[in-house]
């Protein structure tokens, strides 16, 4: 089994930052692509953004520019800094990884984090 644990989140006027925090542990032999995804209130869950293991990121259009996703493959962690936040960013945060758990297989399977509150406030 693996556990993403997420930290960082919480309330923060518009135009402020915070910084979002994963850590995978458990049976991890790699992980390709870890990132986060949101959903506010009686929305679908969206991406937010991804960054695999080869060192590529993608971004939702309405993030770009604010946002920047890095990641520690060593450490199984990805991070979430998050800058310029508008009341349209509030929403719950989910981590999510892609985790191949033994050599032994190519299988991968997606695991989500229990996810962490963001709230902007006007």
């Amino acid at each position: 089994q693996v556990q993403l644990v997420e930290s960082g989140g919480g309330l923060v006027q518009a135009g402020g930052s915070l910084t979002l925090h994963c850590t995978a542990s458990g049976s991890i032999f790699s992980i390709s692509d870890m990132g986060w995804y949101r959903q506010a209130p009686e929305k679908q869950r969206e991406l937010v953004a991804v960054a695999s293991s080869d060192g590529s990121t993608n971004y939702a259009d309405s993030v770009k520019g604010r946002f920047t996703i890095s990641r520690d493959n060593a450490a199984n962690t990805v991070h979430l800094q998050m800058n310029t936040l508008k009341p349209e960013d509030t929403a719950v945060y989910y981590c999510s990884a892609e985790v191949r758990s033994s050599p032994t297989t190519w299988f991968r399977n997606n695991y989500w984090g229990q996810g962490t509150q963001v709230t902007v406030s006007l």
